[in-house]
């Protein structure tokens, strides 16, 4: 058969039909009979050292659907970014990072700096100021594939060529895009980073992380993730892999409404601006068109003030104030309230992250019900 699909392949890529089972069965079970010796503590056979059957299927799932030669399910987004970084980096190395990242990387690297890591911001849309930013003991360069919660894409082919050039591994949180809509690792990126808590799964009952890559740079994850521990369990799996099976079919019509409420949002009068890179007007708007299948489920804006936002967040009906993101229901936040409230208010203003800013992922919901609900809740 010719190489199937990306739809087919999220619903059936890994699926071992164990005792003619459709679907993979939930393995509550922590250690295994080990058949031979292992070679290598990895090959031991114990959940924590995510190699049970169930975690083994959704690692095939995830490689197939990523294009990778591998991938890894972690238990949680941070788990898969800081045991990736940490495969990596050392004490005395740089790291080169994309400014306005999600606020629990920006507190993470905050913590490598206490471990003698140096961590160096860059202007991600300008790869001509980037080579001021290397050094010697530059080992790596991170970026986001759409920026949480300013809406940015990086130029991100020079980011592949400015990492190969120089030797350096390429990371990429792809968190706000899927496999759906754009692959990093065929694009060329060395790791690619998921919180699968969000549209990878899709329904607000998981919490869950996804590192992909070569085998051998997994394997170095793998091998530190025995060590620290966060694997995800057995039910997470089950639930992951059930969330990826309609995972084309929530994205399309998560964008197709998210369209729909940007092109509304930025009508209105109590809204000073949209960031979503599917409207023509946003400066995002050509770089998400060349990378990506669709611009995506999240936006965020900007209100006339303060007392705006809250009388939003405390009048949506239909639309819920709750965090997290990329689910079948609409979510409103404030980011400075709680994605970045970890940073200062010094560091949330030199961000541009105040307390006018809203952010949104669009849910599945009929989209005019999601406009009206909006309309009435701005006033």
């Amino acid at each position: 058969m010719a190489e199937r699909r990306l739809a087919t392949d999220l619903v059936h890529a890994g699926a071992p039909r164990l005792e003619g089972a459709v679907i993979t069965p939930v393995f509550q079970s922590a250690n295994y009979l080990q058949e031979e010796d292992a070679a290598t503590y990895s090959a031991v056979r114990y959940m924590r050292l995510s190699n049970s059957p169930q975690h083994l299927a959704l690692a095939k799932k995830l490689a197939t659907i990523e294009r990778s030669e591998d991938a890894l399910p972690c238990a949680s987004g941070m788990a898969a970014i800081s045991t990736a970084l940490l495969s990596v980096l050392e004490s005395g190395d740089r790291v080169l990072v994309q400014q306005n990242t999600y606020g629990g990387t920006t507190t993470l690297l905050a913590d490598l700096r206490r471990f003698g890591i140096e961590v160096v911001e860059i202007d991600a849309a300008r790869p001509d100021t980037w080579a001021d930013a290397c050094a010697p003991q530059t080992r790596a360069i991170y970026v986001e594939a759409i920026s949480n919660p300013l809406m940015e894409v990086p130029e991100l082919d020079a980011v592949v060529t400015f990492a190969r050039d120089r030797g350096l591994v390429s990371f990429i949180d792809a968190t706000f895009q899927s496999p759906f809509g754009f692959q990093p690792i065929p694009f060329g990126f060395d790791l690619v980073l998921h919180s699968a808590t969000k549209v990878m799964n899709g329904h607000s009952d998981l919490i869950a992380g996804v590192v992909a890559g070569s085998a051998d740079r997994v394997a170095k994850v793998r091998e530190l993730q025995n060590h620290l521990g966060g694997h995800l369990d057995a039910h997470g799996c089950f639930l992951l892999d059930r969330g990826l099976k309609t995972l084309a079919l929530r994205v399309a019509r998560m964008t197709d409404n998210a369209a729909r409420v940007a092109s509304f949002l930025a009508e209105h009068p109590r809204v000073r601006r949209v960031r979503y890179p599917g409207l023509a007007s946003d400066p995002h708007h050509a770089r998400a068109a060349r990378f990506f299948r669709h611009p995506g489920w999240m936006l965020s804006f900007e209100v006339d003030g303060e007392q705006t936002a809250e009388r939003l967040l405390a009048r949506v009906a239909i639309v819920l104030h709750a965090a997290s993101l990329g689910s079948t229901e609409t979510l409103l936040v404030r980011p400075s309230r709680t994605s970045h409230l970890g940073l200062s208010p010094a560091e949330r203003a030199r961000l541009g992250i105040d307390d006018r800013l809203v952010r949104m992922s669009v849910g599945i919901e009929d989209p005019d019900d999601l406009i009206d609900d909006l309309m009435q809740a701005l006033g």
